[in-house]
């Protein structure tokens, strides 16, 4: 393999020179540090070692040999390179940064990752380069492009052996991004698989559970949970974990019973879950909250003291005893609650609230201002008009009031400054067992009626809580309330080590070191916070975060029994206690504090994303040195950055296997670094635990991290840059006329992995086999073994489209020589898919509402005058109106009416979605704040009758309302009732419409008289005509290549999409309203893409409705018009478009696809961005390419190419995965095709499967056939032993099928 700079081989003769230098140095008396040398035992054993180790291996107690070598062998790497000046191979950078990850060193992995990918054109063929990347992405939080990253793995390497590990972090990361649906899919994915994974199969099977929790599909949640819990020898803490959810979920969720019933269920889940864990704080805090909302102040105070002794002090905690107290007529003690809740959660709004609330009760209504104002001002805050409303009430109250009235009244409770530093009462921080003394004593000498005074001198009544005179310790006194219980335990082990400085070995010496330090700097610190320069790495995931973190239970809830608000019982999540009892039992507790965001500079964003470019233009070693220098005030020379470890990792930390459960423990208890959010991160997180907020703040100002990584920002921003041509390189290489060779031949070497029980290195085997067969390429004189990982490449004779099919199937012959083993059958890996950048150079601002082609029919003849479909089809127009069509064909459109719909089948399904009534060019959440691209549309369904019932009412209500507005019109002069409507009104509430959407039309029996109508139309709009190619699928696919009816009233939506694989689309309007139209070119759906992902949406699956003033900002062009009746609405391949019914309308459709070179290139590129998505595509591409062949005679070159060059590459994975099952001796039996049979897909991963079908035993005894694929097949049983293959062509007549398909002549060459 040839790079920019040297070779291996003389990257290794410099590496023997700079060892001879190093060796005469010696002789002569010069010191050398820290030159290590490799021996052939040491290279062999690093051969092996990747990023697919990643959490499999342990690199404490018998692995630490392991990670001595590893260490070894990186300094090793940096020497080289160094030596070399960065000119060596590209592959040295990729293995080093596999050993930085397997170090956990990910700041240097990062870097070492970049570095490759700037060198290495081809970087998207080694899928553990991409992984390795991938959980770099994932330790920092930045999913986006960790999301990427691992669907890119699964686009190369579909069998890749990690690939359960990358569905279940997808399927979290999706989950954090509120892409449920895509969540649920890869957790699924993960459980089918049989392969080891960081998670057991019943915690994967809890976060599904709790997946339909989060979407509030309680039924299926509990069903789930139950399930679970009928689960042999089901660990503790699941099980524990399980009963918490279900215990909150009936204290929560009114669907599941009456008050009484729910609250009774919910005390003894939660108790049976005490019982399985008996030290879980949330547990402790959700039966607290139970006991509270039945009356039982005594039991849920008793509960939230556990709470708190149990795991770290919480906000809500101390917001729901703060309301107890206040329940109770305690108010100095309820102040003191809330003053600890907002000090550990400086937005906790709930708190904030009832702080006011309370200082209302006492008549001291500037204090209650304030807190109010502060609940506005969090996030979190449910009801900000109402809060507002109250401040405007209050200060209007205060401005009324005498001068000086206030100055001289007595206040009850001191005022919110005064509070804020007041010292800790004893009774909110003794411990559980004082507690218990007291409160025996207290029940055997003082009768409930007495009262008692505590440290507020308030009465208690009747009910009143245990009151502890327990002082606090002089070191309390340093800091506030909530921080004096989260520091005590970091400094009284800090004073435990400075007593034994002298007996302290090097490991201790260090941590106190970092203690001191952090002590001092916490103490000059009243607020820790990390610094917010890094650039938006993650702005997509930044608010659904937020919303998982802040409480754990989202927004406030009024309380049943009273008007104070505690944390809301609405959105359940995971605890951060839960998660951790859940993934890992041994967690080292600061790991699990840590906040992690990519390392960045001051560098300005425009900055971060083109400092690739430029570093790719200038490859060269010296611009590496250079950039390691200025990140190394030391002076040390490394090629990436030298960053000081986190704190949390200590020597007896779990790592290895533990990893991910960390990493998964921070999915629920970590917020994302934005620049977006400024200083609006969390700082309850931090403040946790000062020891980590105060290294993570040392780190961030540390010299270190300065230019460090202002080149590890943007590695997928870059990739974009280096690809500018629509959707992927994906054309280019499906599409190319030849098949690719392989790079370069390189010998092949199978390296024995060594299993679990091993004493050096714990590695899990790929169904028995170890981790596949490693290709790498050894030179003698190399430090290391050059380990090239990824799929094996065999070399191929040269095979075009012109070859004919015997000389296809030869070069196939022997590449299923190694049988099953072989986890890539495919012989052309094609480059992922991506989106098009936006067209440059951009449109100036003028030109960004462009006139709508439209076309004026007069007669029949105008409909069928040929340049009419060349003018649709022309990819230069985006959208065509052909207006009047209904009138020049005389069609019936009265066929398509309410009326005749009704009766014709009134009982015919209609899908309902239920919409918010907007304005057509805005979108605004339901509260009608602030804009929003997320299009709320729920689905439900009815019949035609009762559908067409709803149309006609809404139409009447109308009516109803137009005349009340003429009445009020008459009462009020022109001139106010035109102010009354220009003023700046709030938007919202809206009105809830319903939409009647896919009705299906395909039944010839039922719909005869509407189809017959439609084949009025020109041939190239028709549903089945011999030019379109959704009419040579053989089977049908609804919608598609069947009429679909829409339903509609004014404001309906058809939310932002393009059609199913870019397909073409007619759509005419049976009126008698209108309807509006917003289209955006298909060059920009990548631009649409971005914004999609930057509002947590999936482009591709939710729904969505621009927001007019981004597009325009991103220079991206949108056509607007109204289709009125009568009008047909031809919507060109790849084009994005979102509809609104202006009034009261019917509207019909379907797909067409021409026969063109620009709609089978689209078709294919958007098949396999599907792919890459784990998307199904509803036109399966490869049965439709194979029946063209079979039917249809191209005459276009680029068609015919395009066509054939897909014939040839299904011919290639056909035939070399044939031969891999004989070689395997698996048994081929023949099954065939029946007549409309459609196309098969993948029961599991929804990909297409074309002619050699897997199919369970028990599936096909029964005749059910649920196929997989391959590689789906060999995830759930490794040697296919309970599967059967079915096969549905005889190679022979594919063979016949590919080599008949020839060009035919063009039309004009065979005239002449």
């Amino acid at each position: 393999m040839k790079s920019c700079g040297v070779s291996l081989v003389t990257a290794a003769a410099a590496f023997s020179d700079e060892e001879n230098k190093m060796a005469e140095g010696k002789a002569s008396g010069e010191t050398t540090e820290g030159f290590l040398s490799l021996t052939a035992e040491e290279k062999e054993a690093l051969g092996g070692l990747d990023s697919r180790l990643f959490g499999f291996m342990s690199l404490h107690e018998d692995g630490a040999r392991t990670k001595t070598l590893l260490g070894k062998a990186v300094r090793c790497y940096e020497s080289l390179i160094l030596t070399a000046e960065g000119k060596v191979e590209s592959e040295f950078f990729c293995q080093l940064g596999h050993f930085n990850l397997l170090l956990e060193d990910y700041s240097k992995a990062l870097s070492a990752y970049q570095r490759y990918y700037s060198l290495q054109s081809d970087y998207w063929k080694n899928a553990t380069f991409l992984y390795g990347l991938g959980l770099v992405y994932f330790y920092y939080n930045a999913f986006q492009w960790a999301i990427k990253a691992f669907q890119e793995v699964l686009y190369v390497d579909p069998s890749f052996c990690r690939a359960k590990e990358i569905h279940l972090r997808l399927g979290l990361m999706f989950k954090v991004n509120t892409d449920y649906e895509s969540s649920l899919k890869h957790f699924q994915l993960a459980l089918i698989d049989c392969n080891p994974c960081t998670l057991s199969s019943v915690e994967i099977q809890f976060h599904i559970a709790h997946l339909y929790e989060t979407q509030r599909k309680y039924h299926s949640a509990k069903e789930a949970y139950e399930q679970l819990l009928q689960t042999e020898n089901l660990p503790a803490q699941v099980k524990a974990t399980v009963l918490q959810q279900l215990g909150w979920m009936h204290h929560n969720v009114d669907l599941l019973g009456d008050k009484a019933t729910k609250e009774s269920y919910a005390i003894q889940y939660l108790q049976k879950s005490l019982e399985a864990d008996p030290n879980s704080g949330q547990s402790w805090y959700f039966l607290g909250r139970c006991y509270s909302s039945i009356g039982k102040v005594q039991d849920a105070f008793i509960s939230y003291r556990q709470s708190i002794d149990k795991s770290e002090a919480s906000a809500d905690t101390w917001c729901s005893i703060g309301v107890l107290y206040q329940q109770q007529n305690q108010p100095m003690d309820a102040l003191q609650a809330y003053i600890c809740a907002v000090q550990l959660d400086h937005g906790h709004a709930a708190a904030w609230m009832d702080l006011g609330t309370l200082y209302e009760s006492c008549n001291q209504p500037q204090d209650a201002i304030k807190c109010y104002i502060n609940a506005t001002r969090s996030k979190n805050c449910s009801n900000t008009s109402t809060l507002t409303g109250r401040i405007k009430f209050l200060q209007a109250q205060l401005c009324n009031l005498p001068q000086g009235s206030l100055q001289h009244k007595t206040k009850l409770l001191p005022s919110i400054e005064e509070a804020w530093s007041l010292p800790i009462p004893a009774e909110l921080t003794s411990r559980q067992g004082a507690m218990n003394t007291a409160q025996q004593a207290y029940k055997a000498h003082r009768p409930n009626t007495e009262p008692v005074l505590g440290l507020s001198q308030t009465p208690i009544s009747q009910q009143s809580l245990p009151v502890h005179m327990i002082t606090s310790s002089p070191i309390d006194g340093l800091c506030s309330p909530a921080k004096r219980k989260r520091t005590s335990s970091p400094i009284k082990h800090l004073e435990q080590l400075r007593a034994s400085r002298n007996n302290l070995n090097p490991a201790q010496k260090l941590m106190l070191e970092q203690l001191e330090s952090h002590f001092v700097l916490m103490q000059k610190q009243n607020t820790l916070t990390l610094p917010h320069n890094c650039t938006n790495l993650t702005s997509s995931t930044e608010e659904p975060w937020r919303k998982q973190l802040s409480n754990y239970t989202q927004g406030l809830h009024k309380d049943q029994s009273s008007h104070l608000a505690e944390p809301s019982d609405e959105q359940p999540s995971l605890s951060a206690d839960t998660a951790q009892n859940l993934l890992v039992a041994s967690t080292d507790i600061q790991k699990l504090a840590e906040h992690r965001t990519l390392p960045s500079s001051s560098v300005t964003q425009a900055a971060a994303l083109n400092h690739l470019s430029s570093h790719i233009a200038t490859s060269g070693g010296q611009q590496s040195v250079n950039f390691t220098k200025e990140s190394t005030p030391s002076g040390n020379r490394y090629l990436v950055p030298e960053t000081s470890r986190h704190a949390g990792e200590t020597p007896d930390g779990c790592a290895g296997i533990k990893r991910l459960s960390n990493n998964v423990q921070l999915l629920m208890t970590e917020p994302i670094c934005s620049s977006n959010h400024g200083d609006s991160t969390s700082r309850n997180l931090l403040s946790d635990n000062p020891q980590i907020s105060a290294l993570l703040i040392g780190k961030a100002n540390d010299s270190l991290m300065t230019g460090a990584c202002d080149k590890a920002n943007d590695i997928h921003s870059e990739i974009q840059t280096k690809t500018n041509n629509s959707v992927a390189s994906s054309p280019t290489s499906v599409i190319s006329t030849t098949t690719p060779s392989p790079k370069s031949t390189e010998q092949t070497t199978t390296h024995s992995i060594t299993s679990l029980n091993s004493s050096h290195i714990r590695l899990q085997t790929i169904n028995g086999e170890g981790l596949e067969h490693s290709q790498s390429s050894k030179k003698p004189d190399l430090p290391i073994t050059s380990h090239k990982p990824g799929p094996q490449t065999i070399p191929l004779m040269t095979v075009s489209i012109y070859s004919n099919s015997t000389e296809v199937l030869k070069a196939c012959r022997n590449l299923g020589k190694n049988g099953l083993l072989n986890s890539h059958i495919l012989l052309d890996k094609c480059p992922p898919p991506r989106p098009p950048t936006s067209p440059y150079p951009p449109l100036p601002k003028d030109k960004l509402n462009p006139p709508t082609p439209s076309i004026y029919l007069e007669n029949k003849r105008d409909a069928f005058f040929p340049p009419l479909h060349q003018f649709c089809i022309n990819p230069k127009n985006p959208v065509t109106v052909i207006r009047g069509l209904a009138g020049a064909l005389k069609l019936d459109l009265g066929l398509f009416s309410t009326k005749t719909l009704v009766e014709a089948n009134n009982e015919h399904t209609v899908e309902v979605r239920t919409q918010l009534l907007q304005p057509a060019d805005e979108n605004w959440d339901p509260t009608g704040t602030k804009k929003i691209w997320r299009c709320e549309s729920n689905r439900s369904h009815t019949t035609i009758a009762k559908y067409a019932q709803y149309q006609a009412s809404s139409f009447q209500e109308s009516l109803r309302e137009e005349n009340e507005k003429r009445v009020q019109h008459k009462e009020f002069s022109d001139n106010e009732s035109t102010s009354s409507d220009s003023s700046g009104r709030k938007k919202g509430p809206f009105k809830t419409i319903k939409f009647g959407t896919n009705i299906d039309l395909s039944d010839d029996k039922k719909w005869k008289l509407q189809l017959h109508e439609l084949t009025k139309l020109p041939a190239f709009v028709r549903v089945v005509s011999a030019g379109n190619l959704l009419s040579h699928l053989g089977h049908t696919i609804l919608g598609m290549n069947t009429v679909q009816l829409y339903m509609k009233v004014p404001g309906s939506r058809t939310p932002g999409h393009q059609e199913n694989n870019n397909f073409c689309s007619v759509n005419i309007n049976i009126g008698p309203g209108d309807c509006e139209w917003f289209v955006v070119p298909e060059d920009y759906w990548g631009v649409l893409n971005d914004f999609c992902e930057k509002n947590n949406l999936n482009f591709l699956m939710s729904s969505w409705w621009p927001n007019l003033e981004d597009l325009y900002e991103a220079n991206v062009p949108v056509y607007r018009f109204i289709q009125r009746p009568g009008d047909l609405v031809w919507i060109n391949a790849g084009t994005v478009h979102w509809v609104q019914a202006v009034g009261w309308c019917n509207n019909i459709s379907w797909n067409v696809g021409p026969l063109t070179a620009c709609q089978y290139k689209l078709a294919v590129e958007r098949y396999e961005w599907n792919k890459l998505q784990s998307v199904k595509s509803v036109v399966p591409m490869v049965h439709l390419s194979w029946n063209m062949a079979r039917n249809i005679k191209v005459s276009d070159p680029k068609l015919f190419e395009m066509i054939k060059y897909c014939l040839l590459k299904i011919l290639k994975q056909c035939q070399t995965l044939r031969e891999a099952l004989i070689t395997a001796g698996k048994e081929i039996i023949w099954h065939g095709r029946t007549n409309d049979e459609p196309a098969h897909y993948c029961s599991i991963c929804e990909v297409e499967v074309f002619d050699l079908l897997f199919v369970t035993n028990e599936s096909n005894s029964q005749k059910t056939y649920i196929v997989h694929c391959h590689h789906c097949a060999r995830k759930a049983s490794g040697n296919l032993d309970n599967f059967v293959v079915l096969e549905e062509y005889k190679m022979e007549d594919l063979m016949q099928v590919y080599d008949q398909f020839t060009l035919a002549p063009s039309l004009s060459s065979s005239s002449s």
